[in-house]
């Protein structure tokens, strides 16, 4: 008897543990489908507030931070994305912009910023991991490396996809990143 009561009150024990831990494992689970394999263990968690703030849901050992932006203004309704550390402050103004709605009043708003010197920066050499889709069946992956200020006589690459190869994104701007064909 002793026995079956000590089961009991152990069952019930886990299954409150597994209570609350269910929505936030849920959440760390689905931001780490854009973390690459090797990164995932030691990767930061986190949820975005509506204040461009963030709670830490898992405290990672590593540099790299994932987080879900599914359903959010100019984003599709899956959209996970891992990045460095250092650039949690540009994904915070990348929201913050995003979060008008209306494209056109996003790019202006990204266009002032970059013009006044206010668009913060990501770290050089960064990268931007991305699992994103319709939903999570449908989802792909997309991964760029940031390069703020890259151009074509700084890097040696062109700045346009028609040779086929690695290129560079918007050159010469903060938002200056690496693309490679497929994606």
């Amino acid at each position: 008897m002793k026995h079956m009561i000590l089961i009991g009150l152990a069952a019930v024990a886990l299954s409150a543990s597994a209570l609350a831990q269910g929505p936030d494992q849920a959440a760390i689970d689905k931001a780490l489908l854009a973390a690459p394999g090797n990164l995932k263990a030691g990767a930061t968690v986190i949820k975005w507030k509506s204040d461009f703030t963030y709670d830490t849901l898992k405290k990672g050992t590593g540099n790299l931070v994932c987080y879900d932006k599914s359903g959010q203004p100019n984003q599709q309704p899956f959209m996970v994305e891992c990045t460095s550390m250092g650039n949690l402050n540009r994904a915070a103004q990348n929201m913050k912009f995003e979060g008008m709605g209306d494209k056109a009043k996003v790019q202006a708003a990204l266009d002032a910023a970059e013009k006044d010197g206010t668009r913060v920066k990501p770290e050089f050499g960064s990268v931007w991991y991305h699992w994103m889709g319709p939903d999570a069946e449908h989802a792909r992956a997309h991964m760029t490396i940031a390069m703020p200020g890259a151009t074509t006589q700084s890097l040696g690459l062109p700045d346009n996809n028609k040779q086929g190869g690695v290129w560079i994104m918007n050159a010469g701007t903060t938002t200056a990143h690496l693309m490679t064909p497929g994606e």
